[in-house]
């Protein structure tokens, strides 16, 4: 396994450790951030969920400067993504920091453009990823972190900015799966060419 498969392997791996600081009730006690209060617990999964984010960049610059490109690279930096946006999401419903609708909204897109993906592949073609897919995961991750922080530090002057980033993240998640399918119609029409 190369350094850039690892760098993405790791990134699985911190999706549990996530999901533990988050649902799993530690006494670790408590920090005020501005007018929110937040556990030891919800700093730490949001700092290896940071971690793990920056490393989806990493991973894919590691591969291409040294010629590292691999199937299984292929395989498993898509899932570490899915996996880590979804368990974040979810274990954000649990919280009741965000609506499950949100949640199914995101996560369907991204079973979606997967689908696409793999009919393109059995085709023979690669669906890279667009401008507007790069800005959906970035917009995704700030929305993400911002409710883990439970709108910290904004809370403190009343400015609405993990529900405006979370309403940004559905916009864009949407409007960047339709343009994916748009742009790759030919793969999914219902009637072969003759």
């Amino acid at each position: 396994m190369n350094l850039a498969n690892k760098i993405t392997f790791f990134r699985i791996l911190l999706v549990p450790v996530v999901m533990l600081f988050l649902l799993v009730r530690l006494d670790l006690g408590q920090i005020r951030v501005g007018e929110a209060f937040l556990t030891v617990s919800e700093l730490i999964a949001t700092l290896m969920f940071v971690l793990a984010a920056v490393t989806d960049g990493l991973d894919g610059y590691v591969a291409r400067k040294n010629k590292m490109v691999t199937n299984l690279g292929k395989f498993l930096d898509p899932l570490a993504d899915k996996l880590l946006i979804t368990a974040a999401m979810v274990s954000l419903v649990e919280m009741q920091r965000l609506e499950a609708w949100i949640a199914i909204v995101i996560i369907s897109r991204e079973f979606a453009v997967t689908g696409l993906r793999l009919v393109a592949a059995a085709e023979g073609h690669v669906i890279a990823a667009s401008s507007l897919g790069k800005l959906k995961t970035i917009v995704q991750v700030v929305a993400i972190v911002s409710l883990m922080l439970n709108n910290a530090p904004f809370s403190s002057f009343a400015f609405p900015f993990s529900m405006i980033m979370t309403w940004l993240a559905v916009v864009i998640t949407i409007i960047s799966g339709i343009d994916y399918f748009i742009k790759n119609r030919n793969l999914v029409s219902v009637t072969k060419p003759q």
